[in-house]
């Protein structure tokens, strides 16, 4: 059980009914608050794609994603989808959205290579969005506005969450603080990736990480991101201390899409250049598609954040190892 956190004399404060009408709470007020200030378009979205299209996520290049093959086309191959960070750009496109216009979707996505433990499952479901931006908006200072703007809908849901129920106690800082890889690897050059993040976010509270994907000073990656997406010059991730399991709780990515240049530059880093040959990213190289900022935003993570619940699986229904069920029960932690 070396991957399950117990806190100590954890209970939950809402029961599995109470705990349903609080998910459903916490998602409306998010969703509606961060479309309005966004001035994003819901959309529907696809749950799989076909693995020519160049269109899934290949998140960090090794996980694998889950195929089918489908009897009425000849067995046709599909992909059920990791992410939507590249249809949507082209959804954008092919719906005529126009500057300043955004859409979003309930992503919903199988990571059959996930670790389980208390805020990673097989099953991810975000809110997927993104936005047309002119090519001058190309800019570190558009993605901290968009940065700050999210971070705002997450502070006003919790100080909604927290009238709505009285156990809830508002608990993040009035603003986000900024900071790249590789400030973070200058001020913690011992430590790794992750505990940087967790020392920083435990100091500041909220934290926005920027720069992520490119080799640091020290030759080393802070995390690993798909080469044909992000800009990783234009990137960032969105942290906040979570108490009840003293860590660093990532609540969403972003980040502004890469152009030509961008593109070709990243593949080659990647060492898989030869992707410039699919459908998305030529259409990338040819200028057919707009240029967008966009991310996900964790459903699942923000209704345990906000009902302040120790395990994802309190606000999601998925598959657990047993003695992770186990442990869980002995623990009152009630998984759906």
């Amino acid at each position: 059980m070396e991957h399950l956190i117990i806190p100590k004399n954890y209970q939950s404060q809402l029961n599995l009914h109470d705990t349903q009408i609080a998910i459903k709470t916490v998602k409306d007020f998010f969703q509606n608050l961060l479309s309005l200030r966004l001035n994003l378009s819901r959309v529907s979205a696809p749950l799989f794609v076909d693995p020519d299209s160049g269109l899934n996520d290949n998140l960090n290049g090794v996980e694998r994603p889950v195929t089918f093959t489908i009897k009425e086309q000849n067995e046709r191959k599909a992909e059920v989808v990791h992410s939507l960070a590249k249809w949507k750009r082209y959804a954008l496109k092919h719906y005529d959205f126009k500057e300043g216009e955004g859409l979003y979707t309930d992503m919903n996505a199988i990571r059959r290579d996930e670790i389980a433990d208390n805020i990673h499952s097989i099953f991810v479901d975000q809110w997927d969005w993104e936005k047309v931006i002119a090519k001058k908006d190309r800019s570190m200072e558009t993605l901290k506005d968009t940065v700050r703007t999210v971070y705002k809908c997450l502070r006003k849901t919790e100080k909604y969450m927290a009238i709505q129920y009285d156990y809830i106690e508002e608990i993040l800082p009035h603003d986000i603080f900024f900071i790249t890889t590789q400030e973070l690897e200058d001020m913690f050059p011992e430590n790794t990736p992750k505990e940087r993040e967790y020392y920083i976010t435990k100091a500041k509270g909220a934290v926005c990480i920027l720069q992520i994907g490119d080799v640091l000073e020290s030759g080393e990656r802070h995390d690993g991101r798909a080469p044909d997406y992000d800009d990783w010059s234009l990137n960032a991730d969105i942290l906040v201390y979570y108490p009840v399991l003293d860590i660093a709780l990532e609540l969403s990515s972003m980040g502004i899409r890469v152009d030509k240049a961008a593109l070709l530059s990243q593949l080659d880093k990647a060492g898989c250049p030869e992707r410039a040959k699919l459908p998305f990213q030529k259409a990338i190289i040819d200028g057919k598609l707009p240029y967008t900022i966009g991310g996900g935003i964790g459903q699942s993570r923000i209704c345990m954040f906000f009902l302040r619940k120790a395990h994802i699986g309190e606000v999601q229904s998925s598959l657990w190892p047993e003695d992770m069920c186990k442990a869980a029960a002995d623990a009152g932690i009630q998984l759906l």
